[in-house]
């Protein structure tokens, strides 16, 4: 019989306790793009992953490339030809001064935060903020002042920093900065970031240029904005923003991230970013499968895909809104205030339940519950892509509307009006 170390024992007691609170995380059943289950789980916006355009173009790209396989190591030892060109494609495609590729976008956020900011500086972030920021900032000569302000409040934003700027005269004096921290479109919500309100309050409050603005794009590339290059270019901010983060393995079904930003802020990271220094960098299979996809956002294709993408999304809120009058909010709801974008949050108390029971009616939309949102804000993340057809997105509204008839049914004790509402939606699908 094995003995069981203390080590052991800790790690098991942690996921226990997990499990008690209906919160541990387990991978997925393993799927692929042929499966017969709808997908409303993946970040395939665009839906290039099934693009067979795409994929001819790769293979065609791939077989003609010099070099394929692995990279070599870090960019600081081996810098390929094809991942210094796709650098300089993207700082001309998103009309930057530099580009730097990362991996992925978790090392681009940890990279930037762990090292721009000074001693005496100050990181400012949205709550609702991606996870590799808080391990970044975490990580950084301002891990000792960092302040949240409420998702989106404008309000907040600016009475922290009107504080802040009380209590630390060097801000003022412009002798030290302030890093604000955004998402521009919000991958658990949906919602957006009010990046011209941001701006501005910066620039009246911090009038010296010390209040610098961070962008993370990563689930607004290739959907928002001219040729896809994200809502800051669509609001015509570029200028007005420190860096912006752009991944790739989302709405452009290739692997990594680049960071826009300035030469200066490029070549300090290239000397103190240690998620960019301390590993290989992304194979030249991986750059070309990047560069293809950006052929993509170039030549219109990607502009198209975002403009079914986002009509399925009105026509999904619109119908589901419509739909769900007579459902408690209590059961299922939509939040107030709804974006036309390709992430939906579906509010519930139930997210497992509901979850479940799409998924037994071969459609796959997962629950997102505590730590991953804050406590109390349970839901199910509905994510659209281009080619969901009306025809899923009325079954994905059906099932839901069939589910919440059930629940409400069941808190009544009514199991006759349960079959009812089965039968009456059945008859619509």
């Amino acid at each position: 019989m094995t003995v069981k170390t203390s080590l052991d024992r800790q790690l098991t007691a942690a996921l226990a306790s997990r499990d008690d609170r209906l919160i541990r995380r387990r991978l997925p059943d393993p799927s692929s793009s042929t499966s017969t289950i709808i997908d409303f789980v993946s970040n395939d916006y665009l839906s290039l992953a099934t693009s067979p355009v795409l994929r001819k173009r790769f293979l065609e790209k791939l077989s003609r490339a010099p070099d394929i396989l692995g990279s070599g190591g870090s960019r600081l030892l081996v810098n390929g030809p094809a991942h210094s060109a796709l650098e300089a494609r993207l700082a001309d495609f998103f009309r930057a001064p530099a580009a730097l590729l990362f991996n992925s976008g978790f090392d681009a956020n940890v990279g930037f935060f762990s090292c721009i900011p000074q001693p005496g500086d100050v990181a400012i972030y949205d709550e609702y903020i991606h996870a590799s920021v808080h391990d970044g900032i975490r990580a950084s000569r301002a891990r000792d002042a960092q302040y949240f302000f409420p998702h989106n409040s404008m309000q907040a934003f600016r009475a922290l920093l009107l504080q802040l700027c009380l209590e630390r005269p060097c801000l003022g004096r412009g002798e030290t900065s302030v890093f604000v921290a955004v998402e521009s479109l919000y991958s658990m919500d949906g919602t957006f970031a009010p990046l011209q309100e941001i701006v501005d309050i910066l620039q009246e409050l911090l009038p010296r240029g010390n209040g610098y603005l961070v962008v993370d794009e990563a689930h607004s590339t290739g959907i928002y904005g001219p040729q896809g290059r994200g809502r800051v270019a669509m609001m015509g901010l570029e200028s007005k923003v420190l860096a912006r983060l752009h991944t790739f393995g989302k709405g452009l079904a290739a692997t990594g991230a680049v960071v826009l930003t300035t030469p200066l802020i490029r070549d300090y990271m290239l000397n103190y970013a240690r998620s960019l220094i301390y590993t290989t960098s992304l194979s030249f299979s991986n750059i070309v499968a990047a560069d293809s996809s950006f052929d993509m956002l170039v030549d219109g294709t990607a502009q198209k895909l975002s403009q079914k993408l986002l009509n399925n999304s009105l026509y999904f809120t619109g119908t589901l809104s419509s739909r769900l009058t007579h459902i408690p909010a209590d059961v299922i709801s939509l939040p107030p205030h709804l974006e036309t974008s390709p992430i939906i949050p579906i509010m519930t108390p139930y997210p497992r339940r509901l979850s479940a029971y799409l998924y037994a009616r071969n459609m796959n939309a997962r629950p997102i519950t505590w730590p991953t949102v804050p406590k109390g804000k349970d839901r199910v993340r509905v994510c659209l892509h281009a080619q969901n057809t009306k025809e899923e997105l009325d079954r994905l509204i059906n099932g839901m509307i069939t589910w919440a008839e059930e629940v409400v049914a069941e808190q009544r004790g009514d199991s006759s009006l349960s079959l009812q509402s089965i039968n009456l939606t059945a008859s619509k699908l």
